[in-house]
């Protein structure tokens, strides 16, 4: 077993030999940002719905059939 007893680095802590000076915000966020999003579902749903198009057909059904009155505006994220 390796001694533990070395120092654990600070999150905070960053050695001298990184430098970031010349990097550049990431182009492909804003694309990253509008992908699809993902969820996960319960095993019991799963084996009733068991492809997005099936769930998102079903959640379009649930939409329209709430009073508009009582929807949400959409959100962006």
């Amino acid at each position: 077993m390796k001694n533990s007893s070395k120092k654990i680095a600070n999150e905070d802590d960053m050695r001298a030999e990184y430098d970031f000076a010349d990097s550049k915000p990431n182009k492909y966020a804003a694309i990253l940002k509008r992908q699809e999003r993902q969820i996960t579902l319960e095993p019991d749903v799963f084996k009733v719905f068991n492809t997005s198009e099936q769930v998102n057909n079903v959640l379009r059904a649930f939409i329209n059939a709430i009073p508009k009155a009582r929807r949400r505006t959409a959100r962006t994220v």
